[in-house]
């Protein structure tokens, strides 16, 4: 097969994610949500970046418990529930996790 320089365009969607507009893309959304806090329509509104790639983004870092939800509640442009996300560490809520021990 031939080398068409029109195919070498084409990406598989994983190839595409590790592309360098994603790269640059996920630092802008990771700084924008650093504080304040923000529902992801704002952040895409101030942004530029589609909310679809935000959403994306946000799945991958709940993952890797890189962002978190801090407060659910009313979303000021749309008037709709929405989730309020942060990448502050400290602004996490502190999860207890149950101990190993046995009670004898």
């Amino acid at each position: 097969m031939e080398n068409n320089p029109k195919n070498s365009l084409c990406f598989s969607h994983k190839e595409q994610s590790k592309g360098k507009c994603f790269q640059a893309q996920m630092k802008r959304l990771f700084a924008a949500l650093y504080r304040p806090s923000k529902t992801i329509l704002i952040t895409s509104i101030e942004t530029g970046i589609l909310r679809a790639n935000i959403c994306r983004y946000v799945a991958e870092w709940e993952k890797e418990n890189l962002i978190c939800i801090v407060q659910k509640g009313i979303c000021p442009i749309s008037k709709y529930r929405a989730g309020v996300y942060t990448t502050t560490l400290e602004f996490f809520p502190f999860i207890v996790e149950p101990s190993n021990t046995v009670k004898l």
